[in-house]
């Protein structure tokens, strides 16, 4: 009898931990254009915190709210802020507002071929183009020749961001190719000399990235860390967190490491801006150089 009651206490024991025990995985979902740097964070803090479970998974912005509202989400990714409906749609199925937290900042990046000769580009050219107002090369004092333009499927933020800030909501025209990913945008604009095309500063290489003005007539200004960090450059964004409960422990302690200067120094490595202190630390960089020059 004795040996039965102690099973069933270690039994009773073992359940009532069970009961208490944080839940130690965390799923993210979202933004294709975050998904490496989500990984990358994943894959250092599980090496920090071995008993926990960071799973990143992409499939665009909208993918990710969708799924924070559906709860198979923990963390919702997003390269867009969030609609109005949609945060109404938190707040009827949770009862409170969504929690926002933008980690990193990025520029969207305009991408030519390296071999076009075009210096800069307005914000009003750049909606023509995608608009189907300007279609030839020649409109923009090149040569005679149609603009292959390429652009991100319509579940991804980067496409809900550049149809807000630079088509000012207008529709794209129907011959702009879509493609599944900012890195098959980047890879045709290498093939193609007469293409173009947009997506994240995270990927913008082999190609050439084409300065910005606001207007026809102001000075172009190129996308680097200062001009993002500043928000100069004129199609700078943040990147966000989405929650839409209160974080549980292991949720908070990767939060607060991904905020953390370690975590944001990786948000550098993987081609993006971190959220704070950059220009700062960027100003004070040049003072320093400039003491001993």
């Amino acid at each position: 009898m004795l040996r039965l009651r102690s099973s069933l206490l270690l039994c009773f024991l073992l359940w009532l931990c069970s009961c208490h025990a944080p839940d130690a995985t965390i799923t993210i979902r979202g933004s294709d254009t975050m998904v490496a740097l989500g990984q990358k964070w994943a894959e250092i803090y599980m090496s920090k915190f071995p008993d926990e479970t960071v799973q990143v998974n992409g499939g665009g912005s909208g993918t990710g709210i969708a799924a924070l509202i559906n709860r198979t989400a923990d963390i919702c990714q997003s390269s867009r802020p969030m609609k109005p409906k949609e945060r109404q749609r938190i707040r009827e199925k949770f009862g409170r507002d969504v929690i926002e937290i933008p980690v990193a900042k990025d520029g969207i990046v305009i991408y030519v071929n390296e071999r076009n000769p075009i210096a800069k580009l307005s914000l009003s050219q750049l909606r023509q183009i995608y608009t189907g107002k300007i279609q030839n090369w020649k409109e923009l004092g090149w040569e005679d020749q149609r603009i292959i333009v390429y652009g991100r499927e319509n579940s991804s933020g980067t496409y809900e961001f550049f149809k807000k800030e630079v088509l000012k909501g207008d529709d794209f025209a129907a011959f702009v190719q879509t493609l599944p990913g900012t890195a098959a945008i980047v890879n045709a604009v290498s093939k193609d000399v007469y293409a173009i095309g947009y997506g994240g500063n995270a990927y913008s290489r082999g190609i050439r990235l084409m300065p910005i003005s606001r207007t026809d007539t102001s000075a172009a200004i190129e996308a680097n860390e200062i001009t993002i960090a500043q928000g100069t450059y004129p199609i700078s964004r943040n990147l966000y967190f989405y929650l839409a409960r209160e974080p549980n422990p292991t949720i908070q302690r990767f939060l607060d490491w991904v905020l953390s200067a370690e975590a944001q120094s990786i948000v550098a490595a993987q081609g993006f801006f971190p959220v704070k202190g950059l220009v700062a630390q960027l100003d004070s960089a040049r003072s320093t150089s400039s003491q001993f020059q």
